[in-house]
Order: structure tokens, then C-alpha cells, then sequence
């Protein structure tokens, strides 16, 4: 599949859309209206977001870190990770990331396209402090915080991206109480500080 952007080691944009059928792997909102044929290009601040969670999480996962192509799309269910025929790819919707931008900033969206790449680094490059009888979202939050740990957001971005989290969850999430310490561990196993994320945790959404 050609390329006409730069590559990622983790996400990656390209110009045909992904029209294979595929497996939703995971989606903060209902797939059922997604239209794989109006995939187009993402735009420059997603990738930019994306490169974020890129470097966070590429030297911890090479040498086998996955390929992922990003979309946006219009008809996306908010934000998916979908695999299928050895490709994988993250579509969002652009509403989707105004709307959070707009209320919880860029950690918020860095969060969110981390928890969707950590569903696919858990399955090529697990790491020894995921616990394996957590569920797969459990799995993918604990990457997303090990994402902010790397970003270092400020003390209030570390505080919204928890609260879009929590706002935003997978249709199949456990519950906020189950989801936080994963969260922690993820955080403070990438060098985070524990009660930074403790403060940011208690005061989300205030």
C-alpha cells in the first residue's frame, strides 16, 4: 500500500483507504454506521499527536512494534482501532477530536489514540508489568497512561486527559473503579510520578 506521508514506526498515513474487511477491535461509540470507504488522509495536528505517542511508546516496544496506519473519517464511531488481513489501522472522527480538543486539550487526544495503540502493541510487544488477567481495555489503558508518563503532560493535562478517558469510554470497558489502577500502573511503571497521578485522578472533570 503506497505511502505519501512520512512513516511512523507505530502510526503510520497513507492514501487509499483500508476497504478489507476487518475486525473492530475496540471503539469508544457504535461502529455501525462506519463507512470504510470515506477514510481520508488525517490531518496534520492528528498526525503530529499521533508522532507524540509514537516516540513514547516505539522505544519500548522495538524491535516489534506494529504498523498502523491513521484515518480520519466522518462516519467513525469517535475513535477505533481496526485489524484484519495482517494490516491495522485507527480512524477517527474529526468532530470527535475538535470536541475534545475543545474541552480537555492535546493529552486528551493523546490518550485516546494511545489506548487504541496499546490494544495492539499488548499483542506484538507485551510488556511484564501488564498484568495478563486484566481484559484486553484494561490492557490498552495501562499503555495509555505509560503514553502520558512519556509525553509529561502538565499536572492539569494529565488531569483533563483522565477525565476524557473516563468520559469516553470503549463499549466494552469495565468501570471507571476497575479502569483506574491500570491506569496507575501504566503511568508510574513508565516513569510517572504516582502521586501526580493520584492528584490528577482525584481532581478530573473539576
Amino acid at each position: 500500500m503506497p505511502r505519501n506521508h512520512p512513516s511512523l514506526a507505530l502510526v503510520s498515513a497513507v492514501l487509499l483507504p483500508f476497504t478489507a474487511a476487518g475486525e473492530v477491535v475496540c471503539a469508544l461509540g457504535s461502529a455501525s454506521s462506519y463507512n470504510a470507504y470515506r477514510d481520508e488522509r488525517p490531518s496534520r495536528d492528528a498526525m503530529q499527536l499521533a508522532g507524540q505517542v509514537n516516540r513514547a511508546l516505539t522505544p519500548i516496544c522495538r524491535p516489534r512494534c506494529p504498523e498502523i496506519a491513521l484515518f480520519r473519517n466522518a462516519t467513525a464511531p469517535n475513535v477505533m482501532l481496526i485489524a484484519g488481513e495482517g494490516q491495522a489501522k485507527i480512524v477517527y472522527a474529526p468532530q470527535f477530536f475538535t470536541t475534545v480538543f475543545d474541552a480537555y486539550g492535546d493529552a486528551a487526544i493523546v490518550a485516546l489514540i494511545a489506548h487504541q495503540l496499546g490494544h495492539a502493541v499488548d499483542e506484538t510487544a507485551p510488556a511484564s508489568w501488564i498484568k495478563r488477567s486484566w481484559s484486553p481495555e484494561l490492557r490498552a489503558d495501562a499503555w495509555a497512561a505509560c503514553a502520558l508518563a512519556k509525553v509529561r503532560p502538565t499536572p492539569s493535562g494529565l488531569r483533563e486527559a483522565l477525565a476524557a478517558i473516563a468520559k469516553y469510554p470503549p463499549a466494552a470497558h469495565p468501570g471507571w473503579n476497575a479502569r483506574l489502577p491500570a491506569l496507575r500502573v501504566g503511568f508510574t511503571e513508565c516513569g510517572g510520578d504516582g502521586s501526580q497521578f493520584d492528584r490528577a485522578a482525584a481532581g478530573k472533570g473539576n
